[in-house]
């Protein structure tokens, strides 16, 4: 199915999409970055409305959201494409892919609500490739999704404009990857803008939407002390409630030369956000770690424990903490 986009403007023959930060101003017969939105007679028009490449029940945990609604399912969608060009991308199978991909299915948004139905979703997560391109239809499915009392979440690059986050109203959390703390890294590695991902960041803050952020860490890349203390720093700028996941990359796609991150390099990470002030910090990528776990960031108290993506105990009066009081950035 082929639909208008729903944020663009027109100039004059040509157009500008709003969608997301790249904001492609495109003449006739002319594809955006994100591969899927092409300027057909000063109409900029949607090819990706519906199509889906993948569709999984996960634990909320895996997206990763740990203080968001921890221990539901949620049910994943992704299509195809992206507007990032990551080097090192984990889901470069369908980000790299086109609407050639030969498993795309079609869907509704009325399909994707009896799919949340059929597997006793709790919540639905656009996540797999960039959710932002595929914006009409995640808007449109999401909107009847709520209404049916499904919760929304985002895992994303955080590229969506400020347009595009204020039509997307009914986004109920979200998990940004911020992928380094400096833009020589997004130049060489992503093809985008350090500084539009933080404005972004900023913006859902200040809309009220849930947020996590996930810093995955690249050997010799954005491994840094300075760096990630300069991250921190950041966050806590913002909100030191937000929980920041640090997570070990593996090597992938276009970035095969590079090791394993050392745990020992996410446990460094760990202790310089939490010195800095950030109140919930998790490692990702590392089963069975101590900080798969949260505690209190007032007294220490466990408050949830986890093995992996599962949770084994939620320890919380309310979402104050049993031993002290403390009043938890945690949405059950």
């Amino acid at each position: 199915m082929i639909v208008e986009s729903y944020l663009y403007e027109k100039l004059n023959g040509e157009v500008r999409c709003k969608t997301c930060w790249h904001r492609c101003k495109l003449k006739d017969g002319k594809w955006g970055i994100c591969r899927v939105r092409k300027n057909e007679n000063g109409v900029l028009k949607v090819y990706n409305y519906g199509l889906i490449s993948s569709i999984a029940l996960d634990p909320i945990e895996k997206k990763p959201l740990n203080n968001f609604k921890p221990g539901t399912k949620v049910l994943s969608f992704g299509s195809v494409s992206c507007n990032f060009r990551c080097l090192h991308c984990q889901n470069y199978e369908i980000s790299t892919a086109d609407l050639s991909y030969p498993y795309l299915r079609e869907l509704s948004p009325e399909d994707v609500l009896e799919l949340c139905r059929f597997e006793n979703a709790d919540g639905i997560a656009w996540t797999y490739n960039e959710p932002t391109i595929l914006h009409e239809f995640a808007l449109d499915a999401s909107k009847l999704a709520k209404k049916e009392g499904y919760f929304i979440v985002y895992v994303t690059n955080g590229y969506m404009t400020p347009e595009a986050v204020d039509q997307f109203d009914v986004l109920d959390a979200a998990n940004v990857d911020v992928k380094a703390f400096n833009q020589r890294f997004y130049s060489k590695i992503c093809k985008a803008k350090l500084e539009h991902v933080l404005d972004t960041v900023e913006y859902m803050h200040k809309k009220g939407i849930f947020l996590e952020l996930t810093y995955l860490i690249i050997p010799d890349e954005n491994d840094s002390k300075e760096e990630i203390k300069e991250f921190a720093e950041w966050v806590v700028s913002i909100d030191k409630s937000i929980p920041v996941h640090f997570s070990r990359f593996h090597p992938d796609y276009k970035m095969l030369n590079k090791p394993v991150t050392p745990v020992k390099t996410i446990e460094m990470a760990i202790e310089i956000a939490r010195d800095v002030g950030v109140e919930y910090v998790y490692a990702g990528n590392v089963w069975g770690h101590k900080y798969e776990n949260t505690f209190c960031p007032n007294c220490g108290e466990l408050i949830i424990e986890r093995v992996g993506f599962y949770i084994k105990r939620i320890n919380l009066n309310g979402n104050r903490c049993p031993s002290c009081g403390y009043k938890q950035n945690i949405i059950l």
